[in-house]
């Protein structure tokens, strides 16, 4: 009741806010997966022009999401009634006060059904876009049919809709009713989207952009790793077209992302070896594509670190079993698993396509091994959940510097804490 309570006063907050500042626009973010980079690069694109409110972590909850929108720190302890009076108190004066921000980006996420709804209750997005629609949460969940209608709700609550054409199945289109939709990917399919003419690891890519808007040909340079993290790249790109920016803001705003902290971040290894960290979270599609992106890259050797893909429910072990099956062993030389899905299902499905695997139930002893087998200018890709996984644990064993861990995600005090737990009951 109580938690409640508090819920339906951060809503009705967030009307009121939105129905006194009417010029504000609120650009939300809803997909299995890349909501944050997306959210990061629309609001990385958007700031070269516009003052722009963006939660930098992942505050995207039914309780915290009204929070990051207003811009209100979310409350340490949530059962304490007077902190909740303290945030009632800053949401009031964000309320009356002069607005301090152009533009709201902001994320979305749901794990069961009938979150959308409630997001819906008090939010109309000027633009919603939508990522992705993959297997997440499956244990609430169940099937991708439920995922697709909770994701693609953000389109039909939505002013303008962006949908991710590359990412998400075509018969999925049925369940938008809004007719102001446009569509974005790397793939020829999208309105918007880009040609990719270069690339190399250490700048990576020059690509053409091109929208329905551009008269004339447009380059810029992306530094991101894998063809799928240039994806939120070009939303951001349509998000700013949409918003009536200028193309050269566009282009400088465009080459000013950079990777989000564990999520295929490049960092400098022992030996001269290049790190991929991507251990921000893990799921099937996100799994795929940086393996994908692993295999594209030249290396005299491959090394990937998998971890569990956790909360998929009834469809873990085939998950994991086919992302075992993905493995290759002409382009990996050691396959290192990281808990225990992924040493039931993922490993044995490696080592049946013929691969070198090793398993362990700890990303410390997982890095522990990767740094005896590693060899010079190795490649080293490291990706699972953060739950029970946290395989930046396993790559700060294998960094050139000490210094570098701090380009690692979760590096704070709360979470070192959090992982020493863990790591001494295993």
């Amino acid at each position: 009741m109580f938690k409640n309570h508090i819920q339906k006063k951060l809503e009705k907050y967030v009307q009121k806010y939105f129905l006194k500042h009417p010029e504000v626009k609120l650009v939300a973010v809803s997909g299995s997966v890349g909501k944050t980079s997306t959210k990061i690069a629309i609001g990385t694109i958007l700031s070269q022009k516009f003052r722009v409110r963006m939660e930098m972590t992942n505050h995207n909850t039914p309780m915290s999401a009204p929070l990051a929108v207003l811009g209100i720190a979310y409350p340490e302890n949530i059962r304490s009634p007077f902190a909740w009076m303290r945030v009632f108190k800053a949401a009031r004066k964000r309320i009356k006060d002069p607005t301090d921000v152009d533009v709201i980006v902001q994320e979305l996420g749901i794990d069961r059904v009938g979150e959308m709804a409630q997001f819906a209750r008090y939010l109309k997005p000027d633009i919603g876009l939508v990522t992705a629609v993959a297997p997440e949460h499956m244990e609430f969940l169940h099937n991708i049919e439920t995922v697709a209608e909770e994701e693609i709700m953000l389109a039909n609550i939505s002013e303008l809709a962006l949908i991710n054409r590359d990412d998400i199945e075509g018969r999925f289109a049925e369940l938008i009713t809004d007719s102001r939709i446009s569509t974005y990917g790397t793939s020829g399919a999208a309105e918007y989207r880009v040609e990719i003419e270069d690339f190399s690891i250490g700048e990576g890519y020059t690509c053409k952009l091109i929208s329905p808007e551009l008269q004339s040909e447009t380059i810029a340079k992306i530094k991101v790793l894998g063809e799928h993290n240039l994806r939120p790249v070009v939303a951001g790109m349509a998000v700013a077209i949409q918003l009536g920016m200028d193309m050269q803001s566009i282009v400088i705003g465009i080459e000013a992302v950079r990777p989000v902290a564990g999520r295929m971040n490049i960092i400098k290894g022992m030996d001269d070896s290049v790190l991929i960290d991507d251990s921000y979270n893990s799921s099937p599609s996100s799994a795929e594509a940086a393996l994908q992106t692993l295999y594209q890259l030249d290396a005299p050797q491959r090394i990937a670190i998998l971890g569990d893909m956790n909360e998929l429910g009834v469809v873990s072990a085939a998950e994991h079993e086919k992302l075992g099956s993905l493995c290759d062993p002409d382009l990996l030389d050691w396959v290192i698993t990281v808990g225990r899905e992924s040493e039931k299902y993922l490993a044995p499905a490696a080592r049946q396509r013929g691969c070198q695997v090793k398993s362990f139930d700890s990303a410390i002893d997982a890095g522990s091994f990767a740094h005896s087998v590693l060899k010079s200018q190795a490649i080293v890709l490291a990706k699972g959940s953060q739950d029970s996984v946290f395989l930046e644990e396993a790559l700060k064993i294998l960094l050139h510097s000490i210094s570098d861990d701090s380009k690692l995600v979760r590096q704070d005090d709360r979470w070192k804490r959090r992982k020493d737990d863990l790591f001494q009951k295993i």
